[in-house]
């Protein structure tokens, strides 16, 4: 097993902002404006029963944190939210994997999903579409395992799989191959809030996953030819070494 550290403010990451990479929230919309996100393109929400719509607005926070998680380390990225939650953080392999082609459709390089499910039963449904957005050249980031539970789409092949590390800056994040496996292991805080306490404040994988996505926004803006997660991997271990 190996393990190294990248930090936002050394070599690779250090003096970018990730522009000219369009990243892609899947989560429960993003609220237009906030102070800590500024200016996305234009939302898509997508109904369970069919079709989509342009109300993209975040009724529960969730997707608003993700996304400053994500413009925290990545400032200049743009950023398309597509919601896919409503009232709570729950929706089908259906609605999720027509946002998954959504986005690929879009031309996101990167899809940031802060999400998943355990029941193996989605597996195919997930798979189709994850396969499809690699294909177009998108880099998919979503929670690979917690707790030793592995959950889709994350541990799926040709993610980025993220897990937790409480111990790790949230500038930054750890690259840990154990077993053949390399996923990247990142703080779960989000942007903080002031006057709130960070353990008071909403923190787990899913700011993990965000915090990886804004650092490989700003690694991107430096590699724009790197469309696939192994390519990704690949480059910052020969950087790690």
């Amino acid at each position: 097993m190996w393990s190294k550290t990248f930090a936002i403010d050394d070599p690779p990451f250090a003096g970018r902002t990730g522009r000219g990479v369009r990243v892609a929230v899947i989560d429960s919309g993003v609220a237009r404006g906030h102070p800590h996100v500024g200016q996305t393109e234009p939302g898509i929400r997508i109904h369970e029963e069919a079709g989509e719509d342009e109300e993209a607005e975040d009724r529960i926070g969730h997707g608003t944190a993700v996304a400053a998680a994500i413009r925290e380390k990545a400032p200049e990225a743009g950023i398309l939210p597509i919601r896919v939650f409503d009232l709570h953080l729950s929706t089908t392999a259906e609605v999720l994997a027509r946002a998954i082609r959504l986005a690929a459709g879009r031309g996101c390089q990167l899809i940031n999903l802060s999400l998943g499910t355990t029941n193996p039963a989605r597996r195919p449904m997930l798979e189709e579409a994850v396969g499809e957005a690699i294909h177009t050249g998108c880099i998919v980031v979503s929670p690979g395992a917690q707790d030793g539970i592995e959950w889709l789409p994350g541990c799926l092949d040709g993610v980025i799989r993220v897990a937790l590390d409480w111990t790790c800056p949230r500038n930054a994040f750890r690259m840990r191959e154990d077993e053949g496996r390399i996923a990247i292991h990142a703080s779960g805080y989000p942007r903080p809030i002031p006057l709130v306490l960070p353990h008071r404040n909403i923190h787990g994988i899913s700011f993990a996953t965000a915090n990886t996505t804004g650092m490989l926004a700003r690694w991107l803006e430096g590699h724009p030819d790197v469309r696939r997660a192994e390519d990704v991997l690949r480059s910052l271990e020969t950087e790690a070494e």
